[in-house]
């Protein structure tokens, strides 16, 4: 047979298939096209574009405990809100200008309201002395749309461990916890009992899983005693003070717990840290950063103006430009290009011994 003859069809006629035909017609043209710059330029995936920032309103503020009050933040519109999960932060820009993270502390299933719990801290950066004092019902405010660094994994056994305020993340997952069936306990230690926010909602839930231990009344808590509460084989959410979360780790392997997840409530502490120096712009007033001091609270010593909140190194808050040294990055958050054009974050960045870096302050 002549190659260049098409070869019968199914039905031995020798004319060729009228639909293959113009099927191949079609891939001859298209074919190339799939090249063509135009087209890839097309089909490139385009970078997701960043959520609007929300505009809340305050529509409760409530005294709950000692120096603590809790807020209700709702859409003004009475539309409902984004959806989060137990362990979500949300992060606020107060009318000052300040911004802070808080946990969301209500119920996931409640659409139309956000809860967060706020104590006051004098001595403190000003967040909460602001949200005590100016943010009462009708106040408006932004924020970002909730993010989670805490999930709860919903294991079948499980301690809660929270220190104070440190209760605000646990609570969702206690109601988690307890929709789900889990074996859980909880554990709320405090100064006093006055101090503690959500007692009777906790134990409103399963009032024989909980336990308060107070300063005043049992004496100091002790990480190893705490987590002998723990079910063989648990996992261990712990929230608290830098000093509670350090007895814990240090004291987890002798458990019966298997596993811990924690949420660091306030600055973690320095490892490693060495001493250097700030000087505050190029002709600027030099400063000393001891080895178990940041950055941040060296500079706000003399500029008590710097903007921070998270004192973690995720949210980015504190930012600077470093103008000469070779900083130490200890962030979770600048990308590689960020580093290389001179941002660091110094609530937990530093620098080697001896060092000098200058920032654009």
């Amino acid at each position: 047979m002549d190659l260049d003859t098409p070869p019968p069809d199914l039905y031995g006629r020798s004319r060729p298939d009228r639909f293959l035909r113009r099927l191949t017609a079609f891939s001859d043209w298209y074919t190339p096209k799939l090249g063509a710059p135009g087209l890839r330029r097309s089909t490139r995936r385009r970078p997701p574009r960043p959520a609007a920032p929300l505009t809340l309103t305050v529509t409760a503020h409530t005294l709950i405990a000692a120096d603590v009050v809790e807020l209700r933040l709702a859409d003004p519109a009475g539309g409902q809100l984004p959806p989060w999960q137990p362990g979500a932060r949300l992060l606020l820009t107060l009318p000052s200008g300040r911004e802070r993270h808080y946990s969301l502390c209500g119920d996931p299933a409640d659409r139309y309201g956000y809860r967060i719990a706020v104590r006051r801290i004098p001595g403190g950066g000003g967040g909460s002395v602001e949200i005590h004092d100016h943010l009462h019902p009708g106040a408006r405010l932004t924020a970002r749309r909730p993010r989670n660094g805490f999930a709860f994994c919903a294991e079948p056994a499980v301690l809660f461990l929270a220190g104070g305020i440190g209760v605000t993340p646990l609570l969702p997952m206690v109601r988690e916890a307890e929709r789900l069936g889990l074996d859980w306990r909880l554990v709320h230690t405090g100064r006093t009992a006055d101090t503690l926010p959500y007692t009777a909602e906790l134990r409103s839930l399963a009032a024989d899983r909980v336990e308060v231990r107070c300063d005043d009344r049992d004496g100091p808590p002790d990480a190893a005693d705490l987590l002998a509460r723990a079910p063989g084989g648990a996992a261990v959410y712990c929230c608290g003070p830098a000093p509670m979360l350090a007895a814990v780790q240090r004291a987890l392997d002798a458990s019966p717990a298997r596993a811990l997840h924690f949420e660091r409530f306030g600055a973690a502490p320095v490892l490693d840290g060495r001493p250097f120096t700030l000087r505050l712009g190029v002709d600027g007033p030099e400063l000393p950063v001891p080895a178990d001091r940041s950055a941040l609270d060296a500079a706000r010593a003399l500029r008590p103006d710097l903007p921070y909140s998270c004192h973690q190194g995720f949210c980015g808050t504190c930012e600077v430009r470093v103008l000469s040294g070779t900083p130490e990055h200890r962030d979770r958050r600048l990308t590689t290009e960020r580093r290389a054009a001179g941002a660091m974050l110094p609530c937990v960045s530093r620098a080697a011994e001896g060092e000098t870096l200058v920032l654009d302050l």
